[in-house]
């Protein structure tokens, strides 16, 4: 039987993933701190943070696991039209810490976020290191949408996305996937499954399968994409 795990302040390492809970899918370890090294090491093994204001630092490797490959990009015909169409402006890595604060900001159905004030100062930090990166969407001066994840080797790790304007989230998530085609990146850990994310090709794999892929190319030497004069489209 499955037991959570309290994570013990003096180590950065983590149960072994085959004992998270199945109900609800995937909680794993209890406790601990986001600090850098432990982060990075979760992300290695298939492993992120996810917990609302009130509760302890919970940690999750659901199985299966919602990826996309960069190469299997679904998108609409009406998205290709809007594409061609909008105003609208993406950039890279322009404005990190605003769309952390977007994606935190109350949905339609819910006030709750799990983007917390000590999540955004975490990530923020791993942005500042060259780990975490963003997509913004601009109409004009306004940011109004964009999405945010880690990006290790050839894998980036998506975390969250908003919208402020129709199809601003789909448009950040279409060019991001196209600019990690052309980086050679490998796989995309959407983590949880929704059908938005079926729509644009996403799949579900076994937990094992992904942890084996990011085993693979978590570790891999790659150049700085990111932070390149042509971050703007």
């Amino acid at each position: 039987m499955s037991q959570l795990t309290w994570l013990r302040p003096d180590t950065i390492d983590f149960p072994p993933a085959g004992r998270a809970l199945a109900d609800p899918n995937g909680l794993l370890a209890i406790g601990g701190d986001l600090s850098i090294p432990r982060l990075l090491n979760a992300y290695r093994q298939g492993i992120f943070p996810w917990y609302q204001d009130g509760q302890p630092l919970l940690w999750w490797c659901p199985d299966p696991r919602t990826v996309l490959y960069p190469r299997s990009l679904h998108i609409s015909r009406s998205m290709r039209k809007f594409r061609k169409q909008t105003g609208l402006r993406v950039t890279f890595d322009r404005a990190f810490a605003s769309v952390m604060r977007g994606c935190a900001e109350p949905r339609d159905y819910t006030d709750a976020t799990w983007i917390t004030t000590e999540m955004q100062d975490a990530y923020c930090d791993l942005h500042r290191l060259g780990y975490a990166h963003s997509v913004e969407v601009w109409d004009g001066p306004a940011l109004v949408g964009g999405l945010y994840g880690v990006a290790l080797g050839r894998v980036f790790f998506g975390e969250s996305m908003f919208s402020r304007r129709t199809n601003a989230s789909k448009l950040a998530f279409m060019h991001l996937v196209e600019r990690l085609q052309t980086w050679n990146f490998q796989l995309i850990d959407c983590q949880m499954p929704t059908d938005h994310l079926f729509s644009l090709g996403a799949e579900s794999i076994g937990r094992e399968t992904f942890r084996r892929q990011l085993a693979d190319h978590c570790n891999e030497a790659v150049a700085d994409h990111w932070r390149t004069d042509d971050a703007e489209i």
